[in-house]
């Protein structure tokens, strides 16, 4: 084999490498796209769920102390 096929070979292989890794970055940015998404959904979610569960918290204490101001009733 010459020097010429040798340079031609390893100038493929790496040519195939650096294809290889153009790809995955973008699979990786995609990936990470779809991860921030999820995220910021998963954060809204929470965000729902904590309303939620105070307006909860204060409906349940406004019933304790109804039934309490009941309780002392004659």
């Amino acid at each position: 084999m010459s020097d010429n096929d040798i340079d031609s070979t390893d100038l493929g292989s790496l040519e195939t490498r650096v294809d290889e890794l153009i790809k995955t970055v973008e699979e990786l940015k995609s990936e990470n796209s779809a991860l921030r998404n999820q995220q910021e959904s998963l954060v809204n979610e929470r965000a729902i769920l904590i309303e939620k569960t105070e307006q909860a918290r204060t409906r349940i204490e406004s019933m304790i102390t109804r039934l309490r101001a009941m309780e002392t009733r004659p």
